[in-house]
């Protein structure tokens, strides 16, 4: 490891989130899911009756694929009552407030620093089309890894345009993500279909 990853590891959340450090993809770290497992023990310790779902997102949650140094994790919880009592909980386990989601599905990104990682933590409403889209996301890339690894590609070129520009590296990917989306909207509505023929 650099000296510039291991500066950047050394920052507080709130420190990391606020300064401009530069995109920086790592190759896969089999510590990654480690990492999530200990956190979900942790946010299910500490906020287990407001949450109805845990699940990890995001690249890190796809074995193999280079990503970010964070580990995202996804909350389900009934609605905004749950979710402003489970971000209460969490501050006691280190979780900072990132930010009040204007969103009517997301509502809380909650940050905190780990070993040699980060965590985002998305809180939001249990069965909604924004928790499905992203885990349809990943269950799509960890079963069809020659899209992973167009991804993972996409991820590294943008890296170096957008180097100095997370909201711009994060937008970017956009296009491609909304492509798998399509194609897991196909391959689902053609499984319904099928599901629903008569026996020959």
């Amino acid at each position: 490891m650099t000296n510039e990853f291991a500066d950047q590891h050394d920052l507080n959340y709130v420190t990391y989130i606020k300064t401009n450090v530069p995109v920086i993809i790592y190759p896969y770290n089999p510590l990654w899911p480690c990492l999530y497992e200990k956190e979900k023990e942790i946010i299910k310790r500490t906020a287990g009756p407001c949450l109805l779902s845990i699940e990890h997102i995001g690249s890190t949650s796809v074995p193999g694929l280079m990503s970010k140094d964070i580990i995202d994790i996804m909350a389900g919880v009934a609605d905004k009552t749950a979710a402003e009592e489970c971000q209460k909980l969490l501050l006691s386990a280190g979780y900072d407030n990132v930010k009040d989601q204007d969103h009517p599905e997301w509502f809380y990104r909650l940050g905190k620093r780990l070993s040699g990682a980060y965590c985002h933590l998305h809180i939001v409403k249990e069965n909604s089309e924004h928790q499905r889209k992203h885990i349809d996301f990943r269950d799509w890339l960890c079963n069809h890894p020659e899209d992973a690894k167009a991804y993972e590609q996409i991820k590294i070129d943008l890296a170096k345009k957008y180097r100095n520009d997370r909201l711009g590296y994060t937008n970017a990917k956009c296009d491609f993500i909304e492509r798998i989306l399509e194609k897991c909207m196909m391959h689902y509505s053609v499984a319904i279909v099928a599901s629903r023929r008569p026996d020959a």
